[in-house]
C-alpha cells in the first residue's frame, strides 16, 4: 500500500514537473500582451443545439487566419467555455478567440483584404453567428 501510494505521488510529481516545464517554455516564447495593444475578440455565444467543431477551428481555421494576418498578428489565444459564474451554470460562450495587434490600423490592413475568405470558412466549423469586439488593452 505504501509503495503504491509512493509510486502514485512520484508519478504525479513527475507529471506536474513536466506541465510546469511545458508552461514555462510556452510563456517565454510568446510575445507579451502590452498596454495599448489592440485585442480583437471573436465570441461564439452558446445556445441550444448549436454546433462548434473545435478540431477544425484549431487545426484549419485559426492557422489559415494566422497565415493571412502574417506578422501584423502579435498573439492569439483560444478559450473554450467551461461554465458560467454560478455553480452548475453553462458557459455563456462556447469559444472565445483573441487576436492581438499593435494598432487598429494594423488589424484593419490585414482584415480588409481577407474578410471574405475568413467569413466564408465559418460554416465549416460552426453555425453560431460570432460576436466581434475590438478593445484596447488598458493594463
Amino acid at each position: 500500500m505504501k509503495k503504491n501510494l509512493f509510486l502514485a505521488f512520484t508519478g504525479l510529481a513527475m507529471l506536474l514537473s513536466t506541465i510546469n516545464v511545458m508552461a514555462q517554455s510556452k510563456t517565454t516564447d510568446a510575445p507579451a500582451i502590452k498596454k495599448g495593444m489592440i485585442k480583437v475578440s471573436i465570441l461564439y455565444p452558446a445556445g441550444e443545439g448549436k454546433k462548434f467543431d473545435m478540431d477544425y477551428y484549431t487545426t484549419k481555421h485559426i492557422p489559415m487566419v494566422k497565415g493571412l494576418f502574417g506578422s501584423s498578428l502579435k498573439l492569439t489565444t483560444i478559450e473554450k467555455g467551461l461554465a458560467g459564474s454560478a455553480p452548475g451554470s453553462p458557459a455563456p460562450f462556447v469559444v472565445m478567440c483573441n487576436f492581438y495587434f499593435d494598432s487598429v490600423s494594423a488589424f484593419q490592413s490585414v482584415m480588409a483584404p481577407n474578410a471574405t475568405r475568413i467569413r466564408s470558412d465559418i460554416p465549416n466549423y460552426t453555425d453560431i453567428q460570432p460576436v466581434v469586439q475590438i478593445s484596447e488593452v488598458a493594463e
